[in-house]
């Protein structure tokens, strides 16, 4: 097998892997209702396939920047769900999402040509996560309705997912280290959801996933300032694998919260 094949083959398996995990956390979402939804959709099921595939190839201090880009995005992220949920109940779906990409671009680029250290990104992420978690608060708790699963969904988000992953490891080498932190993190979970749920069951349905989500964001935002940080002196194994047990610990310590004050 010539080099250029396998160099293909490599990465349309890398593809399919990453589509398969996000499909499983998706699927498990829709099913469990709002909160454990946004749960298991804030989980790094994108970004995570991405790093790992992309720790075979790059150095600690690669990661460090690309882990600041995903610590910036993450910020920008809470906007893209805070525009959606503010909007998706009473506007269509023609209307919310495309305001809510807008944002979250326009968020993304101010973010990286103004907040360029570890320091100044965390503390930009605790003032937008702070006014976002007080915006969307009263939309959490939303009845989701029993969802049924088509074939073309399972396509959908596998085409997503499996075709994100590929640009990052096709062009890496070409974007630098910031923005493919910033690619890795992309909220491709949250947008699939929201092409699916809102137009089968409704804006204020699917609001409810993403208003959890904010919370559930903030775990990923911590693991990323931690892998920025960290890597340098811990190796990128052990960091990935630090910043990975603090998004599952984090998201089940809200599990465990929520249920203790109800």
């Amino acid at each position: 097998m010539s080099p250029e094949v396998f160099y293909w083959l490599t990465i349309a398996l890398k593809m399919a892997i990453a589509a398969s995990v996000v499909i499983a956390a998706t699927v498990a979402a829709e099913r469990a209702g709002p909160l454990i939804g946004a749960l298991v959709a804030t989980l790094p099921v994108s970004a995570g396939p991405s790093y790992f595939f992309l720790a075979f190839e790059q150095d600690a201090a690669f990661f460090s920047q690309s882990a600041l880009g995903s610590l910036l995005l993450n910020a920008a992220t809470a906007i893209y769900a805070t525009t959606y949920v503010l909007l998706s109940q009473r506007h269509p779906f023609m209307v919310c999402v495309p305001a809510a990409m807008i944002a979250w671009i326009g968020s993304l680029f101010l973010f990286s040509h103004f907040f360029r250290s570890g320091a100044a990104a965390a503390i930009l992420n605790i003032v937008v996560f702070a006014a976002c978690f007080v915006l969307v608060r009263r939309y959490r708790d939303v009845r989701m309705p029993k969802i049924q699963l088509r074939w073309y969904d399972f396509a959908f988000r596998a085409g997503l997912v499996g075709s994100l992953v590929g640009v990052i490891l096709v062009l890496h080498s070409m974007m630098g280290p910031l923005a493919t932190g910033a690619l890795a993190a992309f909220p491709i979970v949250f947008t699939s959801m929201m092409l699916i749920l809102h137009q089968r069951y409704g804006g204020p349905a699917c609001a409810a996933v993403m208003a959890n989500g904010i919370t559930g964001l903030v775990g990923f935002g911590i693991a990323a300032y931690v892998l920025h940080a960290s890597v340098i002196s811990l190796g990128v194994p052990a960091a990935l694998t630090l910043a990975l047990c603090i998004t599952v610990a984090w998201n089940l310590g809200v599990f465990a919260l929520r249920r203790v004050k109800r």
